[in-house]
């Protein structure tokens, strides 16, 4: 998150294997519910990468994927698997309380491997993480508790630019479009910053009468500006050498006044809705519209990557060596281009710090039914 992606190109065609058609892969939508550029688009017209085929034996440490783990979150993702895996699902689902050796036989026979490679000029691809902040927060401002959390205002049209950040804090005619629309207040910017960007996050309010719950907040909608890391500002002039969240918590500790300027650097602004923690072990739910499962979920650019596809995800740290089956089922702003992708780790401060460290080279090789 903390990096600019790189410029999406033109149309290409993913190099298929001979005498197979590209399976039609229906556009996602995003977290609002909104389609994401094209109605409808096959894999051979994805715009920045192309596929080609490879035996399994490619695979780093395939042959030590934990089967377990893998099927769970197969399973989960027929839930909504999207066209690809749609007729696979009903033997994913009788095959998991089978012996891993038959499962993992099984995938090699219904998938091809196909190492997915960005045309454009990058000798790696990128792997980043993210992760559900869990923040105090209060109902009513005041004790410190000075920052809004908004839900949608009335009028924000769907696509259509919106004030910017600087504008939403400064502007009358855009704070009063926000008036009473307050989900909850935080006492930190940075912690209001940190679920700008992350997307979504649990809250534990307390109320004036002592009475303490947790209400999950989630992405509902953006003011449609483009996201610029405040980090990656920092990085450029030269104001930190740690760009992680505790880096630029430090930072502002040490430069308060300079507070707001830094947060005016990144425009993009998000708006939340309110959903029912009834169930904490339960992920955030991605643009896919299913939850997140840590470790096993990632975020990817819809342009280069169908969402409910499953790929093989390696990368060599140095935060933290990877090679795992993962689904791509979510996406993000700073997400773009085609070997990128960002693994989400789950709840909490100790998810967060890994997440906030974790910028390492990855390649991936994406698993498609075979054409029978």
């Amino acid at each position: 998150m903390l990096l600019s992606a790189c410029a999406v190109k033109g149309p290409v065609k993913p190099v298929l294997p001979t005498g197979q058609s590209a399976p039609v892969i229906r556009s996602p939508v995003d977290a609002s519910g909104r389609p994401l550029p094209s109605q409808e688009s096959s894999a051979a017209e994805q715009r920045n990468s192309q596929l080609v085929p490879v035996p399994w034996s490619e695979l780093p440490g395939w042959e030590k994927e934990s089967m377990p783990e893998a099927w769970a979150v197969l399973t989960a993702n027929c839930e909504k698997p999207g066209s690809l895996m749609a007729s696979l699902c009903p033997q994913i689902r009788r095959l998991a309380l089978a012996e891993a050796d038959e499962q993992r036989q099984w995938l090699m026979q219904q998938l091809q491997p196909h190492r997915l490679e960005s045309l454009q000029a990058q000798a790696n691809g990128l792997l980043t993480a993210y992760y559900e902040p869990v923040i105090d927060a209060r109902r009513v401002p005041g004790n410190g508790f000075s920052v809004p959390l908004y839900r949608v205002p009335a009028g924000l049209k769907p696509g259509q630019p919106w004030f910017s950040r600087q504008e939403i804090e400064t502007q009358p005619t855009a704070q009063a479009a926000l008036h009473g629309r307050e989900i909850a207040w935080l006492a930190d910017p940075v912690d209001a910053m940190v679920l700008h960007i992350q997307g979504s996050g649990r809250l534990r309010i307390t109320e004036g009468d002592g009475r303490a719950y947790t209400v999950r907040v989630a992405f509902a909608a953006s003011n449609e500006q483009p996201y610029q890391s405040i980090g990656r500002w920092l990085l450029d002039k030269n104001e930190i050498k740690d760009a992680s969240w505790p880096g630029i918590k430090a930072w502002l500790q040490r430069n308060p006044q300079k507070a707001q300027a830094l947060f005016w650097v990144n425009p993009r602004y998000v708006f939340f809705k309110e959903e029912a923690n009834t169930d904490a072990g339960i992920g955030p739910r991605g643009a896919h519209g299913l939850p997140l499962t840590p470790g096993r979920s990632i975020a990817v650019d819809p342009l280069s990557v169908a969402y409910g596809t499953p790929l093989w995800l390696v990368s060599p740290g140095p935060t933290q060596a990877l090679q795992r089956l993962v689904v791509a089922q979510d996406t993000g702003s700073a997400i773009l281009g085609a070997v990128r992708a960002d693994l989400y780790l789950g709840t909490g401060a100790a998810a967060g710090e890994l997440a906030g460290r974790m910028k390492q080279p990855l390649r991936m090789w994406v698993l498609l039914p075979k054409v029978q």
